[in-house]
């Protein structure tokens, strides 16, 4: 069944990554993300749906609208084959289990968030808790279907320790670390913790990683001034996935099991 779960994944990933591109733009600004039908950020013109398919409408038209000929971001078919990657990625980790939808919803609102975080410098609570309570709805239930509920105190651990951890670094930085990181970290601890520890310690250490290197190469590129802040989401969830992936072999090879 893997090689089914994998397409499947894929194919839904792609379809929730159009729906993200949405989510990212509307959900920032105050709108629904239901109505107007999506349309051309330049000239207005709703699109079709013929041309809305994710990837290969992009594709076809050569990434501009058919309408006014104006250039369509690559941002919206990098999103909808990224999402698609990671749900097909997913779909192989997890494997026939039972919390994989929780997974992929994890996944979704965490991509949806840093995306949001690198934009605007933003975690936006209206993407937050709904997306946690899903996934917490869909974890919980999943665990017991599969008869493996032990998991979820792992799991709640985890949220609660990635929490108290970027609390204090925020409390103790007094302004100069967002609040926003910190209750992303409800998410991503979450999920880290369900997975194992050593996916726990790994990802909470990768993210710090990930944000110095990141960092470093803005401030040597000149993108980016000593005193200005930087979005610590991407490399949050850049962290996350170091941990689910490699964590246990990274915790393997350090400790020399």
């Amino acid at each position: 069944m893997t090689p089914v779960l994998v397409a499947a994944g894929a194919l839904l990933g792609l379809m929730i990554g159009s729906f993200l591109n949405v989510v990212v733009y509307r959900v920032p600004e105050g709108m629904s993300v239901v109505s107007p039908p999506s349309a051309c950020p330049s000239c207005g013109t709703p699109i079709r749906p013929r041309d809305n398919v994710p990837v290969l409408s992009w594709l076809l038209l050569r990434g501009r609208c058919r309408a006014c000929g104006d250039r369509i971001s690559a941002r919206y078919p990098l999103v909808e084959a990224g999402t698609a990657a990671v749900f097909a990625g997913l779909a192989v980790m997890v494997g026939e289990s039972w919390t994989l939808p929780a997974y992929w919803a994890g996944a979704a609102t965490a991509l949806a968030l840093a995306l949001v975080d690198l934009d605007r410098q933003r975690i936006p609570n209206a993407i937050l808790f709904p997306g946690l309570a899903v996934s917490w709805v869909l974890l919980a239930a999943g665990a017991l279907a599969d008869g493996a509920p032990w998991p979820l105190a792992r799991a709640a651990a985890g949220a609660g320790g990635y929490f108290a951890v970027l609390f204090l670094i925020a409390v103790a930085a007094r302004g100069g670390f967002g609040f926003g990181d910190v209750k992303y970290a409800l998410l991503l601890g979450t999920f880290l913790g369900h997975r194992s520890w050593d996916a726990l310690v790994v990802g909470v250490l990768a993210a710090f990683v990930a944000g110095g290197l990141a960092g470093a190469a803005l401030l040597a590129l000149r993108r980016l001034g000593r005193r200005d802040a930087m979005a610590f989401g991407p490399a949050m969830l850049v962290g996350a996935v170091v941990g689910l992936v490699w964590g246990a072999a990274i915790a393997g090879w350090y400790l020399g099991r």
